[in-house]
This record gives C-alpha cells, structure tokens and sequence, in this order.
C-alpha cells in the first residue's frame, strides 16, 4: 500500500510534482552521508506510480517523468549512517530530535503541467469518508483545496491581464488572480498558515560550480505564499485560454485602431500560445501602461495585513428617519479596528500612528476605495463632490437594498463592511419575523413511550428580534411600511414575504398547527425548520420535554441506573452509562444506536438492559433480537451467562415454529434470537407477535436500504428499537440513513431527499457545515465510545480475553457425524499405541473439520486453494463467516489482528481468502517461510505504517520469538487446549512494548468436541492447567463412552441453511 504525495514547483517552468511512497525494508547502516544525494528508498518508481494511480481511478495524461531533490526527515548516526522516516500518521515523538534531520534525497515522479495538474487536482475527493481516502498525502489534499479555490475565483471572473517575462527574457502574456477582496486575501493568510511543510523543502537547483555540485547543502524553504500565488497564477492563465471561445480568438485577429502589438498581447492572451514577438521598446510601453492600470490593485496587495476603505452603517437617530454610511479605513487583519474619515482627513500626512498603528497613505487609501465604491454604488457619488467626504445619506428603502444587493458587492471587491450587529448575520432567522414556540408533552403518561410523532403541547407567539408580538404590535410595525424595522431597541429585517405569510397564517390556519417530537427535536439541534412558510426564530422547551432534549444532546446528564440484581456480573462505568442510555431512550420510544467499539460490551450492555425492563415490570412482550448467523449461539450463550432469569430461545433450523404455533411460542420468552436470512423467509410468523422491543446485532447488515432483509426488518413492529454496530458508517452516509431509518424512520427525510442534502455535499465537496447539521442530528440516537478514549481506556484491563462460539454448517455437520460414527467403531476394536494414534488422528481431523470442510475434503491443496477464494465460501464454516465479521470492524476502526492456526495448510487456504473479501493484503508466516522472507514480513507488520493491518501465523512458526506489539486483536482460530501454549502466542503480541489494550478472541464450535473440553478447562481451570497442559494426550486415555460423549454432536448447534 502506497501513500500519494507531490507539491507544486516554481522553477523556470513551474508544474506539479507526484510521487507515491511505500513502505520497504531497509538494512542498518544500508546508507551513509558520504555517499551524497541518494535515491529515497521508500520513493515508487515512476512505473509502479503510473501502475498504483490507475489501480485508485487517478491516471493522468502525461509521460513525463523528472527526479527531484527533497529534504525529507532523516536519522544521522554518529558514524553519519542515514535512516530515513517514512510517512506515518503517528508523531514523531519516538524519535530523538537529536539525530533528526532534514536530508536531501532523489526522488522519481511524474510532471504535470498547469492544466494537467487543474484536472489532477480536481479528481481528489475533499471527503474523508472512505479508508482509501488516506492513501492521499496531506501535501496532495492541500494543493486539492488551492486548487478549489482557483475554481472558484474562475467562476467569479477574479483574474486581470497581464505582460511578463520568463528567464530566457521572452515577452509573454500572461492571466494573473485578483486578489483583492477581503474572503481572498483571509484564504491566501489561511492557506499560507496551513501549508504542509513537505510542500516547502523540494529543493531547486541553483547553478554552481563543479566544486560546489559535489557539497551536500539545502537551500532555504520555498517561500509558502509565492508558491500558492505562482499555483493560481498557472491553473488560472491555463484556464482561462482553455475557456476561450474561437469567436474571440478570431475577433482579437482584426482589431482596428489598436496598435499591433497590443493586438498581439490580447491574442496571446486567448491562445494556446503566451509568446509575443516584438521589440524591446513596445514591451516596455505595455508594461507601463499596464503598470500605471494596475498600480492601486498592487499597492493593496504589497501592503499586505495593512488597511483597507470601510463603509459603516448607521441606523437613524431617534427622531431621524433616514440612515447613514460613514466612511472608514479598516485593518484589514483586526476588522474591528476602524478609523473615521474625519480623523483621516486632519492628518494630511503621507503616515500616522493611530491608537498605537502605522496608518501609510491613509487619504490616498479611503479616496482609492471611495472611487472603487462609487462604481459599484453609483448613490454614494454625490458625497464625493465634497472636498473631503465622510458619509452619504440613505433611505430606509436605499438602506435595505444596501444590505442585500451592495454590501456583498463591497465586500467581494476588497472594501470593508460594517453593518449592525442585529442585521449583520446572513444566515440565523433570529432577528426575522417569525414563530416562537414553547412546548411541553402532554400530561398524560403514553404507555410504551411517546415516539417522534408523538404530538406535545405548545403554544406559539409571533416573534421578531427576540421580541415576542401581539396582532396589535405586528400590524403596527407593518404599518411602518419600511423593511427595517426597530424593535427593543435593535434594527431587524421585515420582509415583505413574511408579512404576507403571517397574514396568511392569521387569517386562516392558526388553528390547524401542530407539533411533534420530531419537530422538537430538529428545533433543538438548530435545524431550521418553517411553519406555514413562517421560520421558527425561537423555541424552549419545558418540563419533561425539556429534559429529554437537554439529555439527548448531552448524555452525560443522564441519571445512571442501578445494576440489575439479576445481573451476573460487573459492568464497568462506561458500561453502566451505556444501559442507562438505552432505558432513557426506550422510556421516551426513540430508537437507540449502540456505536461502541469493537471488545467494549456491547453485548453485556444489552442484556443488562433487558434485565432492567424485566425488574422493572416493562418486558410484558418479548424482545426480537436479529443478528447474523454466525453468532446465533453465541448471543444464547452470553445471555444464559449473564442473566439466568431471562427466557431466551433461538429460532432457526429446521425444527423451528411455524405457522400458527409461532406466536403463542414466542409469548413464552422474554428474547427470541433469529437470523437475518429468517427475518424474510419466516416474516409471517414474525409479524404476527407483538414485539416488546426489536435488536439488530451487527446492524450494518441493513446498510443497503434495498436489500430484502433490510425491507423486511424495517416492516416488523415493535415499542422500541435498538441497534448495535461498531461501524455506523463503512463507505456511504447512505448506511447511516438505513440504520436511522430503521431505529427513527422517516426522521432523516426520504432517502432522495438524504442524498441531495447530506450524502453528495459532504462525500463529494467535503461541505463541513453541512456535515456538522448532520451530527447535530444524530447525535442524539448514537452513542459511540472508542477505546481509544480517555476516559474509557482506563476502566479497560491491559488484555481482554473472549471465547467466540461459532456454529457448524450443515455440511461440517454431516461430515463430523459420520466420522465420528466410522472412527469410533475402529477405536473400540484397537487397543494401546494404535488406539492413542487413531484418537489423536480423531482428534486432528475433528478440528480441522471445525474450521473448514475443505480441509478434510479437498486432497489437493491447490484445488482447496481455488476454493478457498471462492466467494461463497464463508457458507461453508461457522467460524471463517465470523472471523470475516469481525475483521472488517477491527479494520474499519484502524486496529491490527494476528490470527493463530495450528495447520499451516489451512493458513494457505485462508490467506488468499481474506485478502479477496477485505481487499487487503494478507500476511502468511508458517513453517516453511524463509528467514529473510520472515524478517521482512515482521518489520512490514511492525513499521509499514501502511501495511498489512493482519498477519496470520502458524502456532508452531509463530507462537516464540517475536515481537509483534502492532497489533491489538490475536485471534486463536483453532484451540491447542494447552494454556501455557496459547499464551505464549498471545505473548507475542502482550508484551513489553504493547501501549494498547490487547483483545484475545478464541474461537470455539458449538456442539462440537471444542465446546465440551472448553467448558472442561473453564470449569476447573486451575487444575485443567496442570492435567489438561499437555494437549490432547489425556483424550487417547478415556475409555469409549466415555470418548462418545465428549465428541457426540449437539444437533441444535448446527447452521441451517436451509432457514
């Protein structure tokens, strides 16, 4: 895996540089500063770039490849060995800044010229929804953004003409930005603070002697805002040539009364071309011409940070009717530093110092940007006929177009703008006339909760500037007939679109409102929201209503709830908070979404709950819990462990209820486990209970809004709903909208609706406001711990340890009778060496046979091989469907597992597998990988900080001597049912070093041999250690019936997928 970096280059010929970089092995002492420039080592060649930018839908259409010459952080040892750094989205912390330097290196990549580097640029996503998204340096994203920017100052036509010259003196003609609003010159001080400061150290050759050529030497940073003015300056000259029609390319041909070589120029400016043949004296003429045009642009801009015209708005005086516009300079970096055209005019002075500031051409300046205004606002040319203006008078009515049509124009154009506080906000509806709402439930408790159509009561007020107005007032403002209005003592906006709209709302449907907790909802997060066309400018709860959104918006208010007595076990406080959540949520009826991080209890968490409705009195129906099947014995297992008082049964296999039986079964439990797959093969039978509550585990399997099962669980009814995911959001905001349409329907708008206004604005143009509108949002229904928190990481203990129970498929059923049935017979008949040989070989097979079929089926393992990349393969073993399951969570979360097998054989067959259905590279370490192979894998695993995130290894290859503290997830996929051997492998990864908490997950087959010697060793772990240490010898001594029901399969273990 490789990162994508580059920069833009301001040499003789200006273009962008790409290169990729990925991780590889490098020897100690592999390079020294004696060898000078070296080639980066981590640097793709420009083959490979070209080959991994197609891979990622990112070619370009150029060939040109060019090496340069980048200072990059490097380790220098005493004996000057050099160790470059890699890229890495960890700090540099770990290593000592005493050794760290900047290092010149050769780096190969691809040149792209202005208008290949425009379209380049263009196809980076500004989103960061997608994982692939951070293979994308940050020196890439932030040319994305400038190169955002030169878009938008196309699309507003920001660029000036312009005669310059290259380093071989030839005259060319050349587009330049106009940069001189106040949103441009902020963007350019932003964009200058933010550069990367890779983007700064690509070092340009200056020429030298051969002498000097052979010192090693850097040259001093690129100056930031020279590089990203020479950026707008290329894309927007390329550009705009590339915009002009041929119309006016043929036009500029025949031009009359024009000198030719002005006529030249303006061609040049419009074709392909910038070249202009012509004598040294023309040039010279243009260039002064243009230089006299353009001299007040490019003081403004020299005098950069500096002071710009201002226009003030004044409101009228008490008994004054009209207003006025004061004129000011403004500091252009502190806006709320002003200085008035009087104090300007009694300083006839080329400078002054004002309130502790140099003023430079402080006349010049206001008359500079008075004559700008007077042409973009022809009302204030009068005031300029006076020797030395300070303001013009407006109208109410003039005021008003002056807000709306004018200031923006002023603003867009580099002149300041001050308007009054209350009518200075372009977006907030607080100070426009409009509906203030109080609201509380109802009095009456609704049993099972309210709901979000749930109707509160309210009671509306007309409102404009915080003031709330009676019919009386509203009609006397009207009667104004002005479109500012003063009301409290602040200037607000009466527009006439409101008033028509109050009227209306008046006369005929005041009576016909009504409120819902939805509504409610959104008015608290700050959603704007309209009734009858008029906004809603202000609403207060109160009550209960107004505990409900106080505690939505911050659940930490919550009251915690106590542990249920029934509870068999502890739960951690992050935990107790997490149920507390849920009851909070389902005593209001809304929909919950347990977040968490994968090995932070989700699962425990449910159960308490359920727990809490059942000493509450409130599970009068039973709970539909659907999860994936896969983990269907494992939920009833967790459920008997933690709460022995709840009746729980599993629905599914072929002896399930049906039909008429279906209900009156149900009613029998408080939890009914079924399968995704039967929510639409049985839902008949489902819809015909009345479900107390409805639990989706793994609730990303409805992430697709069309999929049947994601239709079908949406159909079934029930008083609340949870859903329980580690990953909301894999790839699209479209799966956050299923699973909220599921737990809140139709609370996110129609999915159409979603799309156009969450889904495109923030994955395609990275828009930050609209997604922070969405978070506010769902906020409130989503509650997401990381492990990485502060103050969940240390309720967590330094290594977690699970067992994973994972059910048969049919056919490892069948196939596990039989051969216990065949091999039993045999073992009977044999005695001593030979019987311990058979039950050993028993044994092998049994649990080969648990972790796939293909492994006792298949005699060729490269024939095994093609099928364990098959797809569907999953379908055909319990435990590789879970452990696809919960790897594509630990990936999406950014963790690292190790898998530990003790068949090497099958950790060929799986490698494959995984790496088609995560679309990652595997790791396979066994017995027979050679030592510098295995070397190199360890140090991938270890330090690519883009490497492979799992690494599969067999027991005996892997289980001593490593060190692999990158990852934080071990997996025991096959049980040694040696304790001291399985952690001795964990040990590779819980060691010193480890700074996370580290999750073991044993896998464990219902029904099978692994359940019954598991539930032995836990038991009587103490002395399972010390009997059971030595593997499975003790096995070969119990006698046949011993052994018969120990390996006797629990039909009702088995995955029917037939369901």
């Amino acid at each position: 895996m490789a990162i994508l970096h580059g920069s833009w280059l301001q040499q003789p010929e200006s273009y962008l540089f790409i290169w990729g970089e990925s991780w590889r092995r490098i020897a100690p002492n592999e390079f020294n500063q004696a060898d000078g420039v070296l080639a980066y080592p981590f640097a793709l060649t420009a083959t490979q770039l070209d080959e991994w930018l197609n891979e990622h839908q990112l070619s370009i259409k150029t060939d040109k490849i060019v090496t340069e010459i980048i200072a990059l952080p490097t380790e220098i040892s005493k004996k000057f060995a050099l160790n470059p750094l890699q890229s890495s989205p960890k700090t540099d912390s770990e290593h000592s800044s005493e050794s760290l330097y900047l290092y010149p290196w050769k780096v190969e990549g691809i040149c792209l010229k202005s208008t290949e580097a425009f379209e380049f640029l263009q196809s980076i996503p500004l989103g960061n929804i997608t994982a692939e998204n951070s293979l994308i340096g940050t020196d890439v994203q932030f040319w994305s953004h400038v190169c955002r920017w030169s878009l938008d100052l196309l699309a507003r036509s920001k660029f000036l003409p312009s005669l310059t010259s290259n380093s071989s003196e030839e005259v060319l003609a050349q587009w330049q930005p106009l940069l001189d609003s106040a949103i441009d010159q902020a963007r350019l001080i932003r964009f200058t603070k933010q550069i990367p400061s890779a983007c700064r150290m690509y070092q340009v050759p200056p020429k030298k002697s051969k002498e000097e050529s052979e010192n090693i030497s850097l040259n001093l940073p690129s100056n930031p805002q020279d590089l990203i003015v020479n950026f707008l300056t290329e894309t927007l000259d390329s550009q705009v040539r590339k915009g002009s029609e041929e119309s006016d390319k043929k036009a500029l041909k025949n031009l009359p009364s024009i000198p030719p070589f002005v006529q030249s120029w303006l061609q040049a400016l419009a074709s392909d071309s910038n070249q202009i043949q012509s004598d040294k004296s023309e040039a010279e003429n243009l260039a002064k011409i243009l230089e006299n045009w353009t001299a007040p642009l490019q003081q403004t801009l020299a005098e950069h940070n500096l002071f710009r015209t201002a226009f003030q708005l004044s409101p009228p005086s008490q008994k004054a009717k009209n207003w006025r516009l004061d004129y000011c300079l403004q500091a252009i970096d502190e806006p709320e530093f002003l200085v008035n055209a009087q104090t300007i005019w009694t300083h006839p002075v080329e400078a002054f110092v004002h309130q502790g500031r140099m003023i430079k051409r402080p006349q010049e300046t206001l008359l500079r940007g008075l004559g700008l205004a007077s042409k973009l606002y022809p009302l204030i040319e009068p005031s300029l006929q006076e020797a030395k203006p300070q303001s013009c008078v407006l109208t109410p009515l003039q005021a008003y177009d002056f807000i709306k049509s004018i200031a923006w124009r002023f603003t867009d154009s580099g002149l300041g703008v001050i308007l009054p506080p209350s009518l200075a906000s372009q977006n907030g509806w607080a100070n426009r006339l409009g509906l203030s709402i109080q609201a509380a439930t109802s009095n009456a408790k609704q049993k099972g909760g309210l709901g979000l159509n749930s109707l509160l009561n309210f009671k509306w007020e007309l409102s404009i500037g915080g003031q709330t107005l009676s019919l009386e007032e509203f009609y006397r403002l009207v009667a104004q007939d002005s479109p500012l209005v003063e009301v409290n003592g602040e200037w607000v906006e009466l527009r006439p679109s409101d008033i028509k709209a109050a009227q209306t709302f008046f006369s005929s449907r005041k009576d016909k409102l009504s409120l819902t907790l939805e509504d409610a909802l959104r008015l608290s997060t700050g959603d704007s929201q309209m009734i009858e066309k008029l906004p809603v400018v202000n609403f207060e709860a109160g009550g209960k209503l107004e505990e409900l959104l106080n505690t939505l918006n911050n659940n930490r208010s919550l009251d915690e709830i106590k542990t249920p007595n029934d509870f068999k076990g502890e739960l951690r406080p992050y935990q107790a908070r997490g149920v507390s959540w849920l009851a909070f949520l389902e005593e209001w009826g809304l929909g919950a979404c347990l977040a968490d991080d994968m090995g932070l209890g989700k699962t425990i968490q449910l159960i308490a709950f359920l727990l809490y409705l059942q000493e509450n009195s409130s599970l009068e129906a039973p709970v539909l819990l659907v999860c994936p099947t896969s983990v269907l014995g494992n939920w009833e297992r967790e459920v008997k462990r933690f709460s022995p008082t709840l009746k729980v049964t599993v629905h599914h296999g072929d002896k399930r209820k049906k039909g008429k039986d279906f209900a009156q079964f149900a009613q029998k439990y408080n939890l009914v486990i079924t399968s995704y797959p039967l929510t639409f093969r049985d839902e008949k039978e489902l819809k015909t209970v009345n479900w107390k509550g409805l639990v989706l585990d793994e609730a990303q399997n409805i992430k697709n809004p069309e999929a049947r099962q994601s239709k079908t669980v949406k159909n079934l009814q029930a008083n609340f709903k949870i859903a329980l995911t580690g990953t909301p959001v894999e790839n699209r905001l479209s799966e956050l909208w299923s699973i909220m349409d599921f737990l809140n329907p139709g609370y996110l708008g129609q999915r159409q609706f979603f799309q156009r206004r969450f889904a495109i604005p923030i994955e395609k143009y990275g828009d930050t406001d609209s997604l922070k509108i969405l978070r506010s949002l769902v906020q409130p229904f989503i509650l997401r711990r990381l492990k990485t928190d502060k103050d969940i990481i240390q309720d967590l203990p330094e290594k977690q340890e699970n067992t994973v129970f994972c059910s048969l498929s049919t056919e490892q059923a069948t196939l596990y009778q039989k051969i216990v049935d065949q091999s039993l017979a045999d073992i009977d008949a044999a005695t001593g060496i030979q019987r311990r040989g058979m039950i050993l070989a028993l044994l092998v097979k049994l649990k080969q046979l648990c972790n796939h079929p293909v492994l006792i089926t298949e005699k060729d393992t490269k024939n095994g091989k093609k099928k364990a990349a098959n797809q569907n393969l999953t379908a055909n073993s319990g435990k590789l469907q879970r452990l696809k399951e919960m790897l594509e969570e630990l990936i999406s979360e950014g963790d690292h597992a190790i898998i530990f097998t003790q068949f090497a054989e099958w950790g060929k067959l799986l490698q494959p597998y995984l790496e088609q259905q995560l679309n990652r590279e595997v790791l396979y370490l066994y017995g027979g990988t050679r030592k510098a192979q295995r070397e190199e894998m360890i140090d991938r695993f270890q330090q690519d900080p883009q490497g492979p995130p799992i690494f599969i290894l067999s027991l005996k290859a892997g289980g001593v001597g490593l060190n692999l503290t990158r990852a934080n997830h071990v997996f025991h996929f096959d049980r040694w049912w040696n304790p001291a051997v399985e952690n001795q492998a964990t040990d590779r990864v819980f060691r010193i070093g480890q700074t996370r908490n580290v999750q073991v997950h044993k896998f464990v087959c219902n029904g099978t041999l692994e359940e019954k010697i598991h539930d032995l060793i836990e038991s009587k772990k103490v002395l399972a250690e010390q009997v059971v240490g030595t593997g499975e010898d003790w096995l070969t001594e119990l006698d046949t019936d011993h052994l018969r029901n120990l390996l006797i399969l629990d039909r009702n273990s088995v995955i029917d997928e037939e369901e």
